[in-house]
């Protein structure tokens, strides 16, 4: 599931060309720059693609953390 999710997003990075980049995995978790004006934009538009990720009986929950660095973001 966590893969299909991350290729959804890489493929949208791919096709949108959006002010930013993934710089990381680590896990299940994805690492990006964003440019400051889009930042909420991006934070929901990931969040829509890994939470559509798969269709369960429990929701599929996405925490999102921002900060200056990964420490920050978690």
């Amino acid at each position: 599931i966590i893969k299909r999710a991350m290729l959804s997003v890489d493929g949208w990075i791919a096709r949108e060309r959006p002010p930013l980049r993934m710089i990381m995995q680590v896990h299940d978790e994805l690492v990006f720059e964003v440019k400051e004006g889009f930042l909420a934009s991006a934070c929901e538009q990931i969040r829509d693609f890994m939470q559509s990720a798969a269709s369960l009986r429990v929701p599929l929950l996405v925490d999102v953390g921002m900060g200056d660095n990964w420490d920050e973001a978690h």
